[in-house]
């Protein structure tokens, strides 16, 4: 019997399991605690390395079954969500507005990504046919970018009304929407940005 198949979705299905515990127990709890752009550039940069993909024409050559036109097809698809990421880090980072139309543009592109190779894997039968570093990419990585993209749509989702730059805090009044201003000119703890420059 030939276990690639099981074990290579076995693995990939651990791997979402994982990295999902992981979100929900510390990524999400710390991505609360963090102004929008910060927490969304955090989560764009694990997609910036989705140029990682280009391996798949070293692996191509050393004997994993894709076709040419599968192998373009995610190298375009993950080289143009690593521009999109970085561009949308870019952005981020001097909170331009224009960055959160590029987010969800990035999440919709991991779908649409993520569902043609799958297709394309299963057209070409090359589910359990990877090897080395095409199987620790597709089990280890993908799951992450998955993840990742759940994070991002969730947080732009969630988060839409606030500003980039809002820090959102545990000291904020929920009935009238004020926050609790220490005497030392805090916001729920923290300074406001440009106090004390």
């Amino acid at each position: 019997m030939n276990y690639l198949l099981p074990a290579q979705a076995s693995a990939q299905l651990l791997s979402l399991v994982v990295f999902s515990a992981i979100a929900q127990w510390y990524v999400s709890p710390w991505l609360k605690s963090r102004p929008r752009a910060d927490a969304l550039i955090a989560l764009l940069w694990v997609h910036v390395f989705r140029y990682v993909a280009l391996q798949v024409f070293s692996a191509q050559q050393t004997g994993f079954p894709i076709s040419d036109g599968g192998a373009m097809e995610i190298v375009v698809g993950d080289v143009a969500g690593a521009v999109i990421a970085f561009v949308t880090i870019t952005l981020l980072r001097r909170r331009v507005r224009f960055a959160v139309p590029l987010a969800w543009l990035l999440v919709a592109e991991t779908a649409y990504d993520t569902v043609s190779n799958i297709q394309g894997g299963v057209h070409e039968h090359l589910m359990g046919a990877a090897s080395g570093v095409t199987w620790l990419v597709l089990i280890f990585f993908v799951p992450m970018v998955v993840v990742s993209a759940v994070l991002i749509a969730w947080q732009l989702y969630s988060r839409r009304g606030e500003a980039l730059d809002f820090l959102a805090t545990p000291d904020r009044d929920r009935q009238s929407g004020s926050f609790d201003v220490a005497r030392d000119g805090k916001i729920g703890g923290v300074a406001p940005r440009g106090a004390g420059d």
